[in-house]
């Protein structure tokens, strides 16, 4: 998150306003609800993680075994369970 000054951005009113209740302060001002994007969307991770289980479920039925594919795949069997046997 990169810090942006207020004087640069808001008119000199709302910056008034707002330094009626904090003055000196490190704020957060959240995203408006309809702009929120999904984990991962931007970056391409939630792609990735979708085409790491559909291979994986593949592979599962090709008869691959739950441990092989946790060694292979780098995770736990337990992961490897949920992957395989979501619906």
């Amino acid at each position: 998150m990169k810090y942006v000054k207020a004087t640069a951005i808001l008119p000199k009113g709302l910056l008034s306003e707002i330094q009626k209740y904090v003055q000196g302060e490190t704020i957060y001002i959240p995203k408006q609800e309809n702009s929120h994007q999904k984990w991962g969307s931007k970056s391409g991770s939630r792609q990735r993680i979708s085409e790491r289980n559909a291979a994986i479920k593949q592979a599962f039925q090709r008869g691959y075994t739950i441990d092989q594919l946790a060694s292979e795949y780098y995770l736990a069997v337990e992961t490897i369970k949920k992957i395989v046997y979501k619906k």
